[in-house]
């Protein structure tokens, strides 16, 4: 029995240093979140995602600056055939227990083919795209965040009369923390979009998006 302490405490000692280390490097560079959340990148992270979904599918790049993020993303709709590059920046604005906040702005260039086989409204076009929008994230666990998305992307044809496209989209997703500084994203939103391929022939219809995502955290 005298023996039997000190190795009691051979093994307790080592194990207890353990998650104390886990729970620093934790809190220290909490590697939930690369495809949506965090909000914002503490400084010197960098993320790579991608995501596949309806109507697009993407690609993007975060970099976390400290002030600011800055995001730059190709995104290609395969329900119109166009294209899009993306350049963005999200400042996060609102810290309150696990609630975060930060609005986004970005601009972008749009190619759009006007093919009409899954969307019978499109048209072709060259499009400037400015970027409006906000995330909100809510940890609800340790390797779980609930996310709220709004996005309000305005397209403005550089190519034909008075082109122009505008979505007010607003939604849900959480991201969830895989292991391997790998997260995993599933989103939706909802919303209403209006567009006209030149003056006086405008529609208005719903809108509709759903994607799911990897993203890994580099550094």
């Amino acid at each position: 029995m005298t023996h039997l302490g000190p190795l009691l405490a051979l093994l307790v000692v080592p194990a207890l240093a353990s998650a104390q280390d886990a729970d620093v490097s934790f809190s220290q560079e909490d590697p939930l979140g690369s495809v949506v959340a965090p909000v914002m990148l503490p400084a010197g992270a960098t993320a790579l995602y991608g995501y596949t979904g309806a109507p697009e599918v993407g690609l993007g790049f975060r970099q976390g600056l400290g002030a600011l993020e800055v995001e730059a993303r190709a995104r290609f709709d395969w329900f119109k055939l166009g294209a899009a590059l993306e350049l963005v920046g999200r400042k996060e604005v609102v810290r309150s227990g696990a609630f975060r906040l930060a609005p986004t702005l970005g601009v972008g260039l749009v190619l759009n083919s006007g093919s009409t086989y899954m969307d019978d409204d499109n048209f072709s076009g060259v499009l400037v795209r400015i970027l409006p929008g906000m995330v909100a994230s809510y940890r609800v666990a340790d390797t779980v965040a609930l996310l709220g998305l709004v996005d309000l992307p305005l397209d403005l044809g550089l190519t034909g009369d008075k082109q122009r496209r505008f979505q007010a989209l607003g939604g849900f997703g959480v991201e969830v923390y895989l292991g391997s500084n790998v997260s995993l994203l599933a989103a939706g939103q909802v919303g209403v979009e209006t567009f006209q391929e030149r003056a006086g022939a405008g529609h208005t219809r719903l809108g509709l998006t759903g994607r799911v995502g990897l993203g890994t955290r580099l550094f």
